[in-house]
């Protein structure tokens, strides 16, 4: 007689959790943002939500290259500038600020490659400062090119008011607002689909070791250069949408050190390496800016590099995570 074996039962597969939080969570920055304009009346707080978003985007293109590659950047401000300038100069030639944003985001990608190709090279803080030597040689270059204003600037053309031209009521600055929400989100989404799949996963593999990563087979140079043109081009982006809100540009405006302070540091508060952390960097860091340039105005322009150096030293202490790892550790003390 022959026992029969009845055949082994299948382990049960786990249900897959929803992050039913992650979603929350983005309902309700959603919801903040849609209806901030609703609440802020005032020009002054305007002008913050629409600077933080601006903001928001450039950051969004940096966190590309410094939080998700590894590579700190002290440079964007010339990313940034691209996107003014070139604005600036098609627009005077007729063109809709439209149609300006693709073709100058491809030359500020090519131009990031450019600036890429030397400076991947160095490792480490030597990258960082190669980018911070490039960003004060254009900011010294720039007052001497006299078809680019010199030290007087360029002014944006008068346009009549329309979606179209980008051209807003100053009086009331939601449509700018809004505008730059939709522009957020289209570089968010951006971001996200160019970090999604392989390209994400060889940048954080360069971030955390690009010696281990080379060896395992990731061409580092070549994912390198990858970033940083995406990263320039949504900089550049966010400068050609500022200047159209500001209508002028000068090389104090479009390349200063602290511009380019802030973009990095706005992603490093918020949270480097996270789809999070420049959109909550950048409220926080643009309304301070704001406050104290506001009310602080007989400190002059020191009082933003003072600020700056006051958040690097408050992110470090608290959580060097940023914003985002704060959020997500009180979320799990309320759930316990």
């Amino acid at each position: 007689m022959t026992a029969t074996l009845a055949p082994p039962s299948a382990r049960p597969v786990p249900a897959r959790k929803v992050p039913w939080g992650r979603y929350a969570g983005i309902a309700v920055v959603a919801v903040l943002l849609v209806v901030y304009p609703l609440v802020a009346k005032t020009s002054f707080l305007q002008t913050i939500g629409v600077t933080a978003l601006t903001m928001a985007i450039a950051s969004t293109g940096w966190n590309i290259l410094g939080g998700y590659a590894g590579q700190i950047s002290f440079g964007h401000a010339v990313f940034f500038g691209t996107g003014m300038y070139g604005t600036t100069l098609l627009v005077t030639g007729g063109w809709s600020p439209w149609l300006t944003m693709m073709p100058i985001a491809l030359l500020a990608a090519v131009l990031g490659v450019l600036i890429g190709l030397p400076t991947f090279r160095l490792r480490g803080h030597y990258f960082s400062i190669a980018t911070l030597a490039i960003g004060m040689m254009v900011m010294s270059i720039l007052p001497n090119i006299q078809w680019l204003g010199a030290t007087d600037g360029l002014s944006v053309p008068f346009l009549d008011e329309g979606f179209w031209n980008l051209t807003f009521s100053l009086r009331d600055k939601t449509e700018y607002y809004y505008t730059a929400l939709g522009l957020f989100a289209v570089a968010t989404v951006a971001a996200w689909l160019f970090l999604r799949g392989r390209i994400g996963s060889y940048l954080e593999a360069i971030r955390d070791d690009d010696v281990a990563a080379s060896a395992v087979g990731v061409p580092v140079r070549r994912y390198k250069l990858y970033a940083v043109a995406m990263s320039a081009a949504l900089t550049s982006i966010a400068g050609s949408f500022h200047v159209m809100f500001v209508t002028f540009v000068d090389p104090s405006s479009s390349s200063d050190l602290s511009l380019s302070t802030a973009i990095a540091l706005i992603a490093v508060v918020g949270g480097a390496g996270s789809m999070w952390g420049p959109i909550l960097g950048a409220w926080l860091v643009i309304a301070l800016q704001e406050y104290t340039r506001t009310y602080l105005s007989a400190t002059g322009r020191t009082i933003d590099l003072m600020m700056f150096g006051a958040l690097i030293i408050l992110v470090a202490v608290v959580d060097p995570r940023g914003l985002v790892n704060l959020v997500k550790r009180g979320y799990r003390r309320v759930r316990r």
